[in-house]
């Protein structure tokens, strides 16, 4: 077993014993085991997936929307720090897409380069958050 915690902006968003987790860095997705090398890394905006036990079954993951953020791997402890995390079961899938539109038209209405990178980091970040509501919805 491994520790594993994701720390957010909001505080502690996840702290238990854990077997696995997927986690996506610039290098691309990485799974972190018991016995894992040392690792230090960044995180990308995507989905962390955690698996509790060696038998828990995909649908059963917990699932975690990330915003950028760092990753450390260290004697079986996993520490990842990002700006936002949220639950699957704490999405609303309409709200989040109504977030997504929003993010969209802003990305439509931009005169500049600035606002054009904001709603597209905004889309972002809202593409990653409906993906994961859509997981809660497959798992139920």
């Amino acid at each position: 077993m491994i520790h594993f915690t994701l720390y957010s902006l909001d505080g502690v968003k996840f702290d238990d014993q854990v077997y696995e987790v997927i986690i996506p860095t610039l290098d691309g997705i990485i799974g972190v085991l018991p016995g894992h090398m040392p690792l230090i890394s960044v995180a990308t905006d995507g989905v962390i997936l955690v698996r509790r036990t060696a038998i828990e079954r995909d649908d059963q993951r917990d699932i975690f929307a990330i915003s950028g953020g760092t990753v450390q791997v260290e004697n079986d402890q996993l520490r990842v720090l990002v700006d936002e995390a949220d639950s699957a079961d704490s999405l609303n899938e309409k709200e989040v897409q109504d977030a997504y539109e929003r993010a969209k038209n802003l990305k439509a209405n931009a005169k500049d380069l600035v606002s054009l990178q904001s709603a597209q980091a905004m889309m972002d970040r809202h593409a990653v958050r409906l993906q994961v509501a859509g997981m809660k919805r497959r798992k139920k």
